[in-house]
This record gives structure tokens, sequence and C-alpha cells, in this order.
């Protein structure tokens, strides 16, 4: 595994985005773990989660394109935080570009997008914090797509859920890329975050213990890929 898919995991339960216990979600399914991006607040965590970012996508998608977009209101600050680490870390200049929740009607800025104009040929990688019904995707992509004549390169998220989508088959992920013909990619699954916080080590046990490990288990007994 490369070494930032290992420190971005230990980096997630520092930064106490990475929860473990008994949460309802959204979707209302009781889950064992839940993921906050909202949680990285601090100029450090930002700085750190700008590059795990930016090291995803170069590991998925490569360095040609050029923007990055992120759906509101998560995704602003994460496009953001990955243009400047993918100019600090690779020299790469990109711009960023987001949506408004509310269409702006004043002003030079006017409209439904902040940050860059989106122009004709430009090649997009999108940026979330998770997919887990590709809902946001769904009301996005059509802002992307009629701003300009845009290739959406892919879509980057922090962590693979690997729940089953909607349609009960595949992954969230996975209906994503078949729905929109873009590959998904993440920094981490749920199996890596399992496999690294499951290693003998210093306060990896008190993290994730026996009891825990079997509630994720159950947990994908239900809501799991079967066959996967």
């Amino acid at each position: 595994m490369e070494a930032y898919k290992r420190e971005f995991i230990e980096f997630m339960v520092e930064s106490n985005v990475l929860k473990f216990g008994d949460f309802t979600l959204k979707s209302g399914r009781k889950s064992p773990f839940f993921m906050n991006a909202g949680a990285y607040v601090t100029g450090e965590q930002l700085k750190r989660l700008g590059e795990y970012y930016a090291h995803a996508i170069v590991a998925n998608f490569g360095t040609d394109f050029d923007v990055l977009f992120g759906p509101a209101y998560k995704g602003i600050p994460l496009s953001v935080v990955t243009a400047i680490a993918m100019h600090d870390l690779y020299g790469k200049e990109v711009r960023y570009c987001s949506n408004r929740k509310e269409v702006k009607d004043h002003g030079a800025d006017a409209g439904n997008l902040l940050g860059a104009e989106l122009k004709d040929g430009d090649r997009v990688v999108m940026v979330e914090d998770v997919t887990t019904s590709g809902k946001s995707i769904d009301e996005t992509y059509p802002i992307v797509t009629g701003a300009a004549d845009v290739e959406i390169v892919g879509l980057i998220v922090s962590l693979n859920r690997m729940e089953v989508g909607k349609g009960g088959k595949v992954t969230a992920q996975e209906e994503v890329q078949e729905r929109y013909g873009f590959p998904v990619a993440s920094i981490v699954s749920m199996a890596e975050v399992v496999e690294i916080l499951s290693e003998p080590g210093e306060n990896r046990g008190a993290v994730l213990d026996d009891t825990l490990k079997a509630a994720i288990d159950a947990y994908y007994e239900q809501y799991g890929v079967k066959g996967c």
C-alpha cells in the first residue's frame, strides 16, 4: 500500500474525522463508522488534506487536467486546498471552480458558479468527501457540463465506503461510473482502513478492536456488494 494511504488513514483518525461507534446515516442505515470531512478545520489539517487529494489524483488520473470542481458546500474548500497542493507538490497550475446552492443575481460574478469560469475544452476533475448515493453528482454534473463543453476526467473522493448503491448490485461509486462514463477513485477504501487499523501497533487496537471489526463485518454482510 502506498505510504500516503497509510498516512491518510491515521490522519483521518487523528483529526477526529473518521469515527467508530453507532451512527444513523442520512440514508437511515445504522453504521458502525462515520466520516465527517467538515471536521478538518485547522490550517495544518487543510494543507495536509489537499496534499493527500493531490497524491491520489495524480496516482489515478495523472496531471493532464485544467480545473478542480468541488460541489457545494464541502467540495468548495476541497477544490481550493487541492489546487494549492497541485501547485506546491507537482508544479501544476490548475483552476478551481464550485457551484452555488443559490444562484447569485447581481455583480460581475453573477450566476451559479464561483471561482474560475469553465471554458470549452477544459478537462475537469471533480472532488468530493464521500459518495454514498451519487446524489451530489446527479445534481452537479448537469451544472458543470452545461456551463461549457468540458470533459470530466474523473471524480476523486476521500473514502470509498464500499456500500451497495441504490440499484442494489454494485457500489455507489461504480454506479456513478456506469451512469456518467468517467472513473471514480478514492484516496482510500474502507477495506484499506480496516486493514491498517487492524495491524499490530501503538494505539491501533484501541481504535479498531475486535468488537468494532465484527460490527463492520456485519454491516457489510447487510449493505456490502454481494459476491465481493
